[in-house]
């Protein structure tokens, strides 16, 4: 499974799918405070950035990837 779910943290690994937006937008609704590490993320469709975009969650590791660290480490305020 591409997104590992640790009480209040998502890891996000390897290629993540639009297959896996109806579950993270189910915990991004029932986590109170959120958190999400994209560091081993090497693709993201863009329905699960739409998710991360509208819910905020605090990322407390931006992607490792070149490419997504370029465009989506921005969009998502990685510092």
């Amino acid at each position: 499974m591409p997104i590992r779910y640790d009480a209040d943290l998502a890891r996000f690994e390897a290629s993540c799918t639009v297959e896996d937006a109806l579950p993270l937008a189910e915990w991004l609704e029932a986590t109170a405070a959120p958190r999400v590490d994209l560091s081993a993320c090497t693709d993201l469709h863009t329905a699960l950035l739409q998710l991360l975009m509208a819910a905020k969650p605090a990322v407390v590791a931006g992607p490792e990837d070149a490419f997504l660290g370029r465009w989506v480490g921005p969009v998502l305020r990685v510092e």
